[in-house]
C-alpha cells in the first residue's frame, strides 16, 4: 500500500514537471531572450539601488538647495565652479590619490607574496588562510579606533616600543603631525587590506594548471622564470579584479580617516569622501556636495576603465 502511494506521488511530481516544461516550451524563447528575462530582476534592482542615486546626484549637482521632494533653483555648472575654486577640494583629492596609489601597489605586492605562500602545501594551510583574513574582517571603524590608541602620543603601545628600543627619546605624537599622520593611515590600510588582496589572488592561483609548472621545471626553469612567464601572465584577469576591488574603496575611503584622525591634523588626512561628507552635512551645501560626489564617480569610472584597457586580455582564461 505504501509502495503504491509512493509510486503515485512520484508519477504526480513527474507529471507536474512535464506540464511545467511544456508551458516553458510554448513560450518559444531563444536563449538570448530567456537570459534577458532572467536578468531583468537584477537589472531592476541595480537601477533602483545604484543607477537612480547616481542620476539624482548629478541632477542635484546642477541645482542650488536641492533636497528630494523640495523645489530648487537650477544653476547649471555653478556648483562645479565653486567646487573647483575651493582649495580644500584639491587638497582632499591629492590626499586621496596619495593614499590610493601608495597603498594599493604595496597591498598588491604583499597580497601576491601571501597568496604564493598560501598556495603551497603545508600543515595548517587552511587555518593560515582563515587567520590572514582577521585584519580585513575587522569593521573599519573598530580598526580605526584600535590603531588610534596604538598610535596615541602619550599612552600608545607603538610609541612605548620605539622609546624602549631607543629609536625615540620621548613619545612622538604620530597622529598630531601632518607630515606623518597620512603615512600612519596608509600603513593601517595596508595592514588591513593586504589579506583581502591575497584572498583574491589565491583564488586565481588555484585556477592555474599544475602541469604548466611541471613542464617548466622539466625544462630547467627557475622559480623566478615560472613566476614571470606562467604565474603573472595567467594571473592578469585576477590582478585586474583585485586592483578594481581595492582602488575604488581606496579612492572612496571614509571610515578609516574619519575614525583615525577625523581628517586632521590640518586636513592632512582629509580624503575626497570625507571632504564631501563635511561640505554636504556640516556646511549644508548640497549642490556643491553633489558635485563633489559626481566627481568621485567620474574618477572611479576613469580608473576602472584605465585598468581594463591596460590589463584586460580576452585570450587569457
Amino acid at each position: 500500500m505504501a509502495e503504491r502511494s509512493r509510486d503515485a506521488s512520484g508519477a504526480g511530481i513527474a507529471s507536474g514537471l512535464e506540464s511545467r516544461l511544456r508551458r516553458y516550451r510554448d513560450l518559444r524563447l531563444t536563449e538570448e531572450e530567456l537570459a534577458t528575462l532572467l536578468l531583468m530582476p537584477v537589472l531592476l534592482f541595480l537601477g533602483v539601488v545604484s543607477f537612480y542615486p547616481i542620476v539624482d546626484t548629478v541632477w542635484a549637482s546642477l541645482q542650488d538647495g536641492y533636497i528630494i521632494g523640495t523645489s530648487a533653483e537650477f544653476v547649471g555648472p555653478e556648483n562645479y565652479e565653486a567646487l573647483f575654486d575651493d582649495g580644500r577640494f584639491w587638497n582632499a583629492l591629492g590626499v586621496s590619490f596619495i593614499y590610493t596609489f601608495v597603498s594599493v601597489p604595496i597591498e598588491l605586492g604583499i597580497g601576491l607574496g601571501l597568496a604564493l605562500l598560501l598556495n603551497r602545501k603545508f600543515h595548517g594551510k587552511y587555518l593560515a588562510q582563515a587567520a590572514i583574513l582577521f585584519p580585513w574582517a575587522l569593521p573599519t571603524v573598530i580598526n580605526a579606533e584600535i590603531w588610534s590608541w596604538l598610535f596615541h602620543g602619550q599612552f600608545g603601545v607603538i610609541n612605548d616600543m620605539l622609546v624602549r628600543v631607543g629609536l625615540l627619546e620621548t613619545a612622538y605624537p604620530i597622529l598630531a603631525k601632518p607630515d606623518i599622520a597620512l603615512a600612519a593611515m596608509i600603513s593601517v590600510t595596508i595592514w588591513k587590506t593586504s589579506s583581502f588582496m591575497a584572498l583574491i589572488l589565491l583564488a586565481g592561483l588555484t585556477g592555474i594548471p599544475e602541469h604548466l609548472y611541471e613542464a617548466a621545471r622539466m625544462d630547467g626553469a627557475s622559480n623566478w622564470r615560472q613566476l614571470r612567464d606562467i604565474t603573472l601572465p595567467l594571473l592578469k584577469p585576477t590582478i585586474l579584479v583585485a586592483l578594481i576591488f581595492r582602488t575604488l574603496p581606496a579612492i572612496q575611503a571614509f571610515g578609516l580617516p574619519y575614525g583615525l584622525t577625523n581628517g586632521g591634523p590640518a586636513e592632512a588626512t582629509t580624503t575626497i569622501v570625507l571632504f564631501t561628507h563635511s561640505i554636504t552635512f556640516n556646511n549644508l551645501e548640497f549642490g556643491v556636495g553633489s558635485a563633489s560626489a559626481t566627481a568621485i564617480t567620474v574618477i572611479g569610472l576613469a580608473l576602472s576603465l584605465f585598468y581594463v584597457a591596460t590589463l584586460y586580455e580576452p585570450e587569457v582564461r
